[in-house]
């Protein structure tokens, strides 16, 4: 054999492999790389969406909680609001509770000392009458009336 015609026909089929390559394996393979281009295009995409999503998700996140912490001071200070007028109510309650009470301690001492006003005049009727009663029977004597007056003094 020749080397010429061997190395011919080894370029005749290496034209043929490349024509039947180009023909029908090139096109699957580059329909596969495009493709394949394609979904790592859309997968980059879909990224850039979710780190976007992400920070949107995040501003929300933070304004939801900024929310809920203006909404947690406002309890907070509504809850303190709440507690100064119980103790203002309890307080007051307390004041018109203990007037209540002085007022009737007030009514039982005056009343206490009427019936002790009441118990004296009867024993000063009692005893003025016992002392009139005395004078009346004994004999009309300066120093003896002076005596009694004394001594009804000193029983008073």
């Amino acid at each position: 054999m020749n080397i010429n015609a061997t190395l011919i026909a080894q370029i005749i089929v290496f034209l043929i492999f490349v024509w039947f390559t180009m023909k029908f394996v090139w096109p699957p393979i580059a329909k596969a790389l495009d493709e394949r281009t394609d979904k790592i295009a859309e997968g980059l995409a879909a990224a850039e969406r979710g780190k976007s999503d992400f920070a949107q998700a995040e501003k929300r996140v933070a304004e939801i909680l900024a929310e809920g912490r203006n909404q947690v001071s406002e309890m907070v200070a509504n809850a303190e609001k709440r507690a100064a007028q119980i103790v203002d109510e309890a307080k007051d309650q307390a004041v018109t509770e203990a007037a209540r009470i002085m007022a009737q301690a007030k009514a039982d001492v005056e009343q206490e000392a009427n019936r002790a006003r009441e118990a004296l005049r009867e024993q000063v009727a009692t005893l003025a009458v016992k002392g009139a009663e005395a004078i009346l029977r004994s004999e009309v004597d300066a120093s003896r009336h002076a005596d009694m007056l004394a001594h009804l003094k000193q029983e008073l």
